[in-house]
């Protein structure tokens, strides 16, 4: 127990470096799974006899279900306490995901993945208000960029490991290794993460629909729901659909070959650690703005037929999706002052129903004109997002809800 203590003493001491470790990993295991099965859609859509637009569903069915649940596990988590709520969920995390190599039919396979799905808000979420509650200001921004930094090497790793354990086991037994991995994530989290200290609990169910009513008529939270909706409609439907690009002429990618393009998040791992400080120099708003346009220049260049050029278009593209993912975050944070938990939930309500809407546009439009239609689809959300952050964050920021 000496290194839970060490890392506990370094939890609440002065140096918050000691800390990160443990943040890092939640968000780490959360996002192991959500995007597993992007790796290893071709798959799946053989196995299944599957369309491009029902196999999508199966990623669309995760993040869908994360959005559904997100705001009131927010007001559970303000109810019952941060780490409770966090690893309960880290360890119902793993129930659907040992069941999904067993599923039958596709739609037993989207139940499973909507399962799945259900649990995530407990740990994201409720991650979020622990680090908003438990950090100075001045730390909140490196603090969350750390999470960022777990959530982008987990879901590299949830798409790495099925993509090459899929090429050797099928993805049935890709699915069996990642319910493993998920089983000791919850261990390692239970016995590392220390308790809340400065949370309140509030179990008035009236006081918490008084905040979410204070929450919707907070314009700024509401701009950051609408962009963090078209951030991820950006990187799901992005991710998901290259695939069966790749997967075609002119590249014909198997997937452990899919896996490997998935190698471009380790630069999101390299650059959102060293965002924080980028954020708290120029702002919330000059952040987000420089962070589309790069990640629509680098989704412009996938549509060059050279696979060298495409992977260097998906890592600009998904290291500009993952500082806008931080830098909506860090607003969020530093600026709601109560109910953060439940402002989280209405942050990962709209930012899941993005990603959830993404697998279904940018399929339609994939079905429709192949690659270059997704990528239209994409360019244009995000063109949405520049149009609202400009609308409203260039107003002065109402610092309490």
């Amino acid at each position: 127990m000496m290194l839970a203590d060490q890392l506990r003493q370094g939890f609440y001491g002065a140096g918050q470096l000691a800390s990160r470790p443990i943040v890092w990993l939640i968000g780490f295991f959360a996002f192991l799974n959500v995007y597993a099965m992007q790796a290893v859609l071709p798959m799946v859509m053989n196995d299944f006899h599957a369309s491009p637009v029902q196999a999508g569903l199966t990623v669309g069915a995760t993040v869908l279900a994360i959005a559904l649940v997100s705001p009131f596990m927010g007001m559970l988590s303000d109810a019952f306490g941060r780490k409770n709520v966090l690893c309960t969920s880290m360890f119902a995390l793993t129930v659907p995901m040992a069941l999904v190599p067993m599923a039958d039919s596709l739609n037993a396979l989207l139940i499973l993945r909507f399962l799945q799905g259900l649990a995530v808000p407990g740990i994201v979420v409720v991650l979020i208000a622990y680090i908003s509650e438990e950090f100075h200001a001045s730390g909140v921004a490196r603090m969350t960029a750390t999470y960022v930094g777990g959530s982008v090497m987990g879901g590299f790793c949830g798409r790495f490991i099925t993509g090459h354990a899929g090429q050797l086991l099928g993805w049935r037994g890709a699915f069996v290794t990642l319910a493993i991995l998920n089983f000791l994530g919850a261990l390692l989290v239970v016995w590392l993460l220390p308790p809340s200290r400065r949370f309140v609990p509030n179990r008035n169910m009236q006081a918490g629909f008084d905040t979410l009513w204070r929450h919707l008529h907070h314009k700024h939270l509401m701009a950051a729901c609408a962009v963090g909706f078209c951030v991820l409609f950006s990187l799901v439907g992005t991710f998901t659909y290259v695939n069966l690009h790749l997967a075609a002429a002119p590249f014909y990618l198997s997937s452990a070959g899919l896996a490997n393009v998935f190698c471009v998040y380790l630069v999101g791992v390299l650059v959102t650690p060293m965002t924080g400080r980028y954020i708290a120099k120029f702002g919330f708003l000059k952040s987000l703005l420089s962070a589309l346009c790069l990640s629509a220049a680098g989704l412009l260049m996938t549509l060059l037929p050279s696979l060298s050029l495409v992977v260097v278009g998906l890592a600009v593209c998904s290291t500009g999706i993952f500082i806008c993912q931080s830098a909506t975050i860090t607003a969020i944070a530093s600026n709601v002052s109560e109910g953060r938990s439940l402002a989280m939930g209405l942050y990962y309500m709209s930012y899941y129903a993005g990603g959830a809407a993404g697998t279904l546009v940018a399929g339609m439009a994939y079905v429709g004109w192949g690659w270059a239609g997704s990528v239209l689809s994409i360019v244009l959300i995000q063109a949405v997002a520049i149009v609202l952050a400009v609308m409203v964050w260039r107003q002065p920021v109402i610092r309490n809800s």
